[in-house]
């Protein structure tokens, strides 16, 4: 088995393997453009996204700097958005449904080293996948660590460290992140905390 199938089964895999290397370089290069590119050239962004990204769907705006390390992994919905300096470790499959928003400094690592410092000397690493459902908003400096689901609907507050599936219709936070708010028909009336819209929407 190469490497690159044992690091997509999640299996230890080198990550100086020459075929990854290269992999890693040609989206590199692709992010130097994207990260550089004006932001009135819309349609040069959205094309080096379809490169750069396995899976793009419509309405994709991901605002520099943004880094990944392979691209191919990562299945976004539509309707997606991140904001400033989105890290998307991708070593396994990242998958995010639609109308998802991440607020600037979030990361999704599916990589991780060995907890023995012998093992992680030896250069053998993993990657496990992460998947995020609809309807999610993501808040700013939240890390998402491997193999954890998070559902539709929810909220994970600033600063959350995100180490185990949460289910859907919560609002989450704090590190570890857990559950501190069930969302229901009734939180439709407000917009930031007890604050009602006097708008329509």
């Amino acid at each position: 088995m190469i490497q690159k199938e044992r690091m997509l089964k999640g299996y230890p895999y080198r990550a100086d393997d020459q075929l990854l290397s290269k992999e890693r370089m040609r989206v590199r290069k692709l992010i130097k453009k994207y990260n550089e590119s004006l932001p009135s050239k819309i349609t040069k962004r959205t094309k080096l996204l379809h490169k750069i990204l396995g899976k793009c769907g419509n309405k994709c705006i991901i605002h520099p700097p943004f880094y990944c390390d392979y691209g191919y992994n990562i299945e976004v919905g539509e309707n997606f958005f991140a904001n400033y300096n989105c890290i998307l470790l991708d070593i396994n499959k990242i998958i995010i449904g639609n109308n998802v928003m991440l607020a600037p400094n979030v990361i999704i690592a599916t990589a991780g080293h060995p907890i023995h410092f012998k093992a992680r000397n030896s250069g053998w690493e993993y990657g496990k996948p992460i998947s995020i459902g609809n309807n999610v908003w993501i808040g700013t400096n939240v890390v998402i660590n491997p193999e954890v689901s998070i559902g539709n609907n929810v909220v994970i507050g600033s600063g959350s460290i995100v180490i185990q599936d949460i289910p859907d219709n919560v609002v989450c936070v704090g590190n570890p992140a857990r559950i501190i708010k069930r969302i229901t028909e009734d939180d439709k009336q407000f917009y930031y905390k007890k604050e009602k819209f006097d708008v329509n929407w």
